[in-house]
């Protein structure tokens, strides 16, 4: 449980894939539990969060059924819809990410591996925290926000040269 501002989160995360799937993209669940908290507690939520890492063919499998979408995709978020009940948790959503697809673009796209997955954990959160990119003001803030929350919380610095958020 990581205490926030806004009061507790709590980030479950689990790596669901294959001893097959990308065996050399390693995932640290615990450092991508504490960057998904810290993000949740910077934008002030309360609740509970599922973090889960997949295997390309698995993400796909979850992007046609929900976004009607064929192939794999980096990231898929699941907001909860459901208003809170006093008494109870609240559940904030999911969020899915797939290395092996983060392994494969990030070399056109946030630069490192390591940067990739960090870019898609506080995608995804925003996500389900509401925020949207279909919209280019909705864009820029989203962007604007990953990059503060990156800064604050994975570098601890300025974004790294080379760092983008849009694909080449």
């Amino acid at each position: 449980m990581t205490p926030g501002s806004g009061g507790d989160v709590t980030v479950v995360v689990a790596d669901e894939r294959s001893a097959g799937d990308s065996p050399d993209v390693a995932v640290d669940l615990d450092r991508w539990e504490r960057l998904a908290g810290a993000a949740l507690v910077a934008e002030g939520a309360v609740g509970e969060l599922t973090l889960t890492f997949v295997d390309a063919s698995e993400i796909a499998s979850l992007n046609e059924e929900y976004m009607g979408k064929p192939g794999p995709t980096d990231v898929l978020s699941f907001p909860m819809d459901d208003e809170p009940t006093p008494g109870v948790p609240t559940l904030l959503g999911d969020v899915v990410v797939s290395p092996a697809v983060a392994a494969q673009q990030c070399a056109d796209h946030a630069g490192t591996v390591d940067d990739e997955l960090a870019l898609l954990v506080v995608h995804g959160v925003l996500h389900v925290l509401g925020h949207d990119h279909a919209e280019a003001d909705e864009t820029a803030l989203m962007r604007r926000r990953e990059v503060e929350l990156l800064e604050a919380h994975h570098w601890s610095a300025p974004a790294p040269p080379g760092f983008r958020q849009t694909h080449d």
